[in-house]
């Protein structure tokens, strides 16, 4: 009987002549908690935006004679104290939950993106300018901003929008100082000193060849901004001034459910929203970890 075994240099050099992309991506596929929370991430924004097609109940119609009623075949998981279905709230919030807190994620990321690569390429006064005023957006008081922005807009631009905007504008500061100090560290490379002695365009050298090598950095951030602004919109909802009360949230499900009797006696009402919404953002975070790991090179995982 002849024992056939693996041979540890084919792996290995087959290991070699892959790309980092290629590697981080068989890397992070094999990391099942990720590819779990993954999996579950992906069938809650679909689940999300299919809504329309899923429940055909009003979600914000008061209806007197059924409020409060327990999960049954007809509501699934009950009603709350106006009378409205619980898992079509829940659907039709996490859509919006999930909106906003994509929305802020790319504006976020594409803002910070830019101030970092500009202030770590140029240096000098470019780049004091610039972190001086990435430190003033860092200190500015989050809550305060919102409230009083929000109270001058509410009544000339939609609450959806100026809750967008404004959390997007405070938020783009730590994106700013990571991309800095990794363009900071890639621009003294051979490659990026010959595009920039040949005379390469800045913003040539910046797009082509800079960020290209910080996109790994960037999409981790993403994902773990991505958490973080979710969180953001639920606590602001939930203390009455992030997303307008006429729109379902899981913040303003949650908001709505303060009442001691709610909370004693009728768990439907604030459990979904408590339970969907912690679970996606472990799940984010998971999978935030996930892509770190595969994107380090020193990680075996």
């Amino acid at each position: 009987m002849v024992n056939v075994t693996a041979d540890p240099n084919k792996s290995q050099e087959k290991t070699i002549n892959m790309s980092p992309w290629a590697i981080a991506r068989r890397k992070f596929l094999r990391n099942k908690l990720a590819m779990t929370s993954s999996f579950f991430l992906l069938t809650v924004i679909i689940v999300s935006f299919l809504a329309p097609y899923i429940t055909t109940a009003d979600i914000s119609k008061v209806n007197i004679m059924q409020m409060t009623l327990e999960p049954s075949t007809e509501h699934w998981l009950g009603t709350d104290k106006s009378g409205r279905d619980v898992f079509t709230r829940l659907l039709y919030g996490g859509r919006v939950s999930l909106i906003v807190g994509m929305s802020c994620t790319l504006l976020v990321v594409l803002f910070g993106t830019i101030v970092g690569s500009i202030a770590g390429f140029y240096g000098g006064m470019v780049d004091s300018a610039l972190m001086r005023f990435t430190d003033f957006v860092l200190n500015f008081p989050f809550l305060v901003f919102v409230i009083v922005l929000g109270a001058i807009l509410r009544g000339y631009v939609d609450g959806l929008t100026i809750l967008i905007v404004v959390i997007s504008i405070l938020s783009w500061g730590g994106v700013a100082r990571i991309v800095r100090s990794k363009i900071l560290a890639e621009k003294e490379n051979e490659y990026i000193l010959a595009a920039v002695s040949i005379g390469c365009k800045p913003s040539k050298v910046i797009i082509k060849h800079l960020l290209p090598n910080v996109l790994s950095t960037i999409i981790v951030q993403s994902t773990i901004l991505f958490a973080t602004l979710i969180v953001a919109e639920s606590g602001l909802s939930y203390l009455g001034f992030g997303v307008p009360a006429t729109i379902p949230s899981w913040g303003n499900m949650l908001s709505a459910s303060q009442e001691s009797d709610v909370l004693a006696n009728k768990p439907w009402i604030w459990m979904p929203p408590a339970i969907i919404l912690t679970v996606t953002i472990l799940s984010i975070n998971f999978i935030g970890e996930g892509l770190k790991d595969a994107f380090n090179p020193k990680s075996n995982r």
